[in-house]
């Protein structure tokens, strides 16, 4: 048999993942990824939904499904009381690392509820300046202090619709375009640094 001829071969379904089987996955993903209770369960459900299909393809019964969806569920709670995850943690990382990059509040905030960050959680993690993200904002698209050259007054427009676009509020970017390069850069640099 070739390597081609073996690898077309369906993966046989085989039991339904148990709870061992499920906090193996569980364990194996927080390994790679950080995660949230409900990014977990879901990562955990998508592996309970995959058996199924291959269960259903080889005319198992498929019943137990929703047992072990229910078993996925606890065990992402149990991987919280154990303190492998820690949505607070992860939002704050998370938060981070977007307000380094130019995201606004209000974009790290949506981030952050995809995720499946509660609002509370989510609120406590955001940055209270916006200033320095809307900065690192125009630097990635070389507007305000770091355009080549001084911006007339269509290019500050279009840099103002930018900015709002990524979330920032008309004061923020104003601040933002207005600043000089020197002092944009120093900014930067101390948000990188901390």
């Amino acid at each position: 048999m070739t390597k081609e001829k073996a690898r077309r071969q369906p993966i046989p379904a085989g039991p339904p993942p148990g709870e061992a089987k499920l906090r193996e996955a569980a364990l194996a993903h927080l390994a790679r990824f950080a995660a949230t209770e409900l990014g977990l369960r879901r990562v955990l459900e998508r592996k309970v939904d995959r058996w199924a299909r291959r269960a259903e393809a080889e005319g198992q019964d498929t019943a137990p499904a929703a047992e072990v969806r229910a078993l996925a569920a606890q065990v992402a709670r149990q991987m919280v009381a154990l303190g492998a995850v820690d949505d607070a943690a992860f939002a704050m990382a998370r938060a981070r690392r977007l307000a380094k990059a130019g995201r606004s509040r209000r974009a790290i905030a949506a981030h952050l509820a995809g995720k499946g960050v509660a609002r509370e959680v989510a609120a406590a993690a955001l940055p209270e300046e916006e200033l320095d993200a809307a900065l690192a904002q125009c630097r990635r698209r070389r507007i305000g202090p770091f355009a080549p050259a001084p911006m007339e007054r269509e290019a500050r427009m279009k840099a103002m619709g930018a900015l709002a676009r990524a979330g920032f509020g008309r004061d923020v970017a104003e601040a933002a375009l207005d600043m000089a390069p020197e002092e944009a850069e120093e900014r930067l640099l101390r948000l990188k640094q901390g």
